[in-house]
């Protein structure tokens, strides 16, 4: 399994707050296909770094701007269904209003990609509807907003909740074995031990 990186850059913007920021997208496949975890802010960035591959699927770990407001500009361009857990269907509507995902993510699911398993985590406190993915099989974890190198994601709005999100990192995220890779949203990489020991110690 092949993971690729590209930074995106622009304007996080909600409910009157709206600051500059850098958003990790992944692309996760092989040399045919690939699923783009998040698409925030640059479809023509992203597309370059497909590279002409298939695309399964563009995943929203939740639907903020800076992770969802390129995600149908890209679905245009590749033909990808776009995927997002239903609730964050009023957030999604603020960012891409008059046009709904194309599927319905779910806790527990299992995607496929490259011939590997990916399994949706909901993690909801970031937004109602965030989600995380863990390849088991390549001990990597895409945590979107929910966890970061060194800490939790934002709670600072009134669709996020602070308990939510520490009882869905400690419930389904620290569990994981503590060599599991976890690549953020935003930021570097760091690794579920170190989480364990730093961030909610």
């Amino acid at each position: 399994m092949d993971v690729d990186l590209t930074v995106t850059a622009g304007n996080y913007r909600f409910d009157g707050v709206s600051f500059a920021v850098d958003t990790n997208i992944w692309l996760l496949g092989d040399e045919e296909e690939v699923l783009v975890v998040d698409a925030g802010f640059d479809a023509s960035a992203i597309t370059a770094a497909i590279d002409g591959r298939d695309v399964v699927g563009i995943l929203c770990t939740h639907a903020h701007n800076d992770h969802a407001d390129a995600a149908l500009s890209l679905a245009d361009a590749t033909g990808a269904p776009v995927l997002l857990h239903p609730a964050d269907a009023k957030l999604w509507e603020r960012v891409n209003p008059g046009r709904l995902p194309d599927a319905e993510l779910a806790d527990g699911q299992v995607l496929t990609v490259a011939g590997s398993p990916v399994v949706v985590l909901h993690t909801p406190g970031h937004t109602a509807g965030s989600v995380c993915l863990h390849l088991p099989d390549e001990g990597v974890l895409f945590s979107g907003d929910t966890l970061l190198s060194g800490g939790l994601g934002m709670t600072g709005d009134v669709l996020s909740s602070r308990s939510a999100l520490l009882d869905s990192v400690r419930r389904k995220l620290l569990v994981l074995p503590g060599e599991t890779v976890v690549h953020p949203g935003h930021g570097y990489d760091t690794d579920i031990a170190t989480e364990r020991e730093e961030s909610l110690s």
